[in-house]
């Protein structure tokens, strides 16, 4: 990383969302989170708006070829899925992680009981298939990333390869190496050492660094455009006691320390002058117009982008928007300065009341708003203006598609679903949430839809716990199970040892709303189906 950051523009007021999901969104598209409408990781929320193209589509169409090694979490059902936005080669795993409640059941917390490593030989899913891989996932990601690269330069084509990596995330977990000297240092300003936090970014800085020696290796180093940000603050709450950058906050936090992060730009063989800082208050929303003006390729003027192209500042020159205001706003909600922060030269409004110059105080201590009428005034003004137009698209609604031709099957994940929180394997265990998906069902037909409590890959009853009967962990006495969409309403009954509830139902073209109930055996309500697969039939 120090190597990069030597050779490399780097942007040192630059910012994404407080949260990975409308970081990614903001990233991919060159639109605000709130406009786009990936506003935040799960409930319905972690999905980019179908119409709007990405930085994926855009290459794609322009004859690159594009690939994803990592992370993804902007949407596991047809049509949010990456295969679906113009990448052509996808390695990845559902959801905000590989032990979430949408990854495969291998890399779950739940199958492991707590004692597995789940990033160390996980199941990925490669072009839409689970399959099984060996080794650390974040050097699986990077390895993979450049197997790929190197058969384009082969095939003599362009590429553009998206290479998120799941570290440094939450659960911690990496090879010992990494973490031992860490865990040598034991206690640091009598804070803990949060060793395999640390260890995570020391696999990062080796892959970055064998990702480095790679293109230079091949000859792609001159010409090869590298990037590197982050998604969000420090995960880690003794990471960020121990050394923060002066700044206060972590991930989730409005507080410039939940969205300040690090951005590198290195191009060897282009007109930029490198090794230097760049000021300017920047963002997440900037690099897909940067990109695409570097490589010669006309944004969709039906779908204008929030962000502007830092080209000026990359060659030293000129640019027209050092006075901007970039209004920051993620989670659920949407509603007017709910999780919002607004960021103006220097000054930084949160939620509507607290103003603070990080150009005086950096951490954030001092609210001026009293002693900064003018200032509070302008920047509320704009970000009410702002507000009103963005949550009119913030509204629209995100629909996952059944029966399209060529996809006669998609599976629905709690963590997509509107309704309670129900992303991770707590909220599996639990077995209490309830929510329901909003879909468009593209053709006439019949379609078999399949509940399910548990992964359909762990082929778990519906009635059992996380090991089975005899642990009662996760155990719901599910005797009902319930399906409502467009004007079709089904119970049934189910029996010990049942392992899906499955209805077939007549389903006219339109967009509605699908919702499923497991029920007691009075038919009380227990939960949802965290797992619902829909399958078109033939005629």
């Amino acid at each position: 990383m120090d190597k990069l950051y030597r050779e490399s523009v780097h942007f040192t007021d630059f910012h994404v969302a407080p949260m990975c999901s409308p970081s990614r969104g903001q990233l991919m598209t060159g639109v605000d989170a709130l406009r786009n409408g990936c506003t935040a990781v799960c409930q319905g929320r972690s999905m980019v708006r179908e119409d709007i193209p990405m930085l994926s589509n855009y290459f794609e169409k322009a004859g690159y070829s594009t690939g994803i090694f990592g992370k993804w979490h902007m949407g596991d059902s047809y049509p949010y899925r990456p295969q679906d936005r113009g990448f052509q080669e996808v390695l990845s795993f559902r959801a905000w992680g590989l032990p979430s409640l949408a990854s495969n059941w291998k890399n779950s917390t739940l199958n492991q009981n707590g004692t597995g490593d789940e990033y160390t030989d996980p199941v990925l899913a490669h072009n839409g298939t689970d399959i099984a891989y060996q080794g650390y996932s974040g050097d699986i990601f990077f390895t993979e990333a450049m197997k790929y690269m190197t058969k384009c330069q082969e095939n003599k084509k362009p590429f553009f390869v998206y290479l998120p990596d799941n570290l440094a995330h939450a659960p911690y977990r990496v090879p010992s190496k990494y973490s031992e000297p860490y865990e040598k240092i034991g206690v640091w300003n009598g804070v803990k050492v949060p060793a395999e936090y640390y260890g995570m970014i020391a696999n990062i800085d080796e892959n970055l660094g064998r990702l480095d020696a790679f293109l230079s290796k091949h000859g792609m180093n001159e010409n090869t455009i590298l990037l590197f940000l982050s998604d969000n603050g420090t995960g880690s709450a003794e990471a960020a006691e121990i050394y923060n950058g002066g700044m206060r906050g972590m991930k989730a936090d409005l507080w410039d320390g939940g969205h300040r992060v690090p951005f590198f730009f290195r191009w060897p063989g282009a007109e930029i002058q490198h090794s230097r800082d760049v000021t300017e208050l920047t963002e997440a929303q900037d690099i897909a117009p940067t990109l695409l003006e570097l490589c010669g390729i006309k944004v969709d003027d039906t779908h204008p982008m929030d962000g502007v192209s830092l080209v000026p500042l990359l060659r030293g020159e000129p640019w027209s928007y050092g006075d901007r205001t970039l209004p920051i706003q993620y989670q659920i909600s949407g509603a007017r300065w709910v999780a919002a922060a607004v960021p103006f030269k220097k000054w930084r409004l949160l939620e509507g009341d607290h103003l603070y110059n990080v150009a005086k105080d950096p951490h954030q201590d001092s609210n001026v708003a009293d002693q900064f009428p003018d200032i509070l005034k302008t920047m509320s003004a704009y970000y009410e203006s702002w507000h009103q137009v963005a949550h009119a698209e913030f509204e629209k609604i995100r629909y996952i598609h059944l029966g399209h031709p060529g996809i006669p099957q998609v599976i629905l994940y709690a963590s997509d679903w509107q309704g309670d929180y129900c992303d991770n394997p707590t909220r599996l265990e639990a077995g209490s949430a309830r929510g329901a998906w909003d879909v468009e069902v593209e053709s006439n037909g019949v379609y078999r839809v399949e509940l399910s409590r548990w992964p359909f890959e762990a082929g778990k009853s519906l009635r059992e716990g996380v090991k089975g009967l005899s642990d009662q962990r996760g155990a719901r006495p599910i005797a009902s199970a319930t399906l409502n969409i467009a004007d079709v309403s089904k119970t049934s009954k189910t029996l010990a040892g049942q392992t899906l509830a499955i209805f077939e139902v007549s389903l006219k073209s339109g967009k509605t709303r699908l919702e499923t109930i497991f029920g007691d055996d009075k038919c009380d309500p227990l939960c949802g189906a965290f797992y619902v697969r829909v399958t078109q039939l033939p005629e």
